[in-house]
């Protein structure tokens, strides 16, 4: 069962590099987030800057109030597109130093959903800031899937604070 407050290197046991497609949709689709310690290690495997990485090849996107980088998505006119990282030929050209989100993407599996709802909350969900969780609450209500560990009361646990949050109250 994968929980919330399960460790990286226990939910990277569960994940194993696959090439099937339901594993590399969303490599053709779009692209993983990268999480804090991702970037450096991109950098140092393509041997540039991290500047340069962010530059040239990185995107940022928005999730429950938290930006982050994720490789640049090669749309060609299209509201999705392939990975910059990714060639059909060869697969992923960074396998090696992939982003987090990337490397426990299994859409193959049964718990794959269970597993990036694991990377979303870990990576995304910020409990100290309030419009993070009142966009997570909203992600919830509309039928979003959670995991042990990852449930509001779970991500805020002072219920008056939580409620707080969740009515728009100005905390302190």
């Amino acid at each position: 069962m994968i929980t919330k407050d399960m460790e990286k290197s226990d939910v990277l046991k569960l994940a194993h590099p696959c090439r099937c497609r339901a594993c590399t949709v969303g490599c053709l689709h779009g692209s993983g987030a990268l999480a804090d310690e991702d970037v450096p290690k991109l950098a140092k495997f393509l041997k540039i800057s991290e500047k340069k990485l962010r530059d040239e090849f990185l995107e940022e996107v928005e999730k429950f109030n938290t930006r982050k980088f994720r490789p640049k998505v090669l749309r060609k006119g299209k509201p999705y597109g392939r990975c910059i990282f990714y060639d059909e030929g060869k697969g992923c050209t960074v396998h090696e130093a992939k982003p987090l989100e990337c490397a426990i993407a299994m859409g193959c599996k049964p718990y794959g959903e269970e597993l990036s709802t694991w990377f979303t909350v870990n990576q995304f969900v910020d409990p100290h800031d309030a419009e993070s969780v009142r966009q997570y609450s909203a992600y919830i209500k509309s039928g979003g899937k959670t995991i042990k560990g990852a449930e509001l009361k779970d991500i805020v646990p002072d219920e008056k604070r939580l409620k707080k949050i969740l009515s728009y109250e100005i905390l302190k």
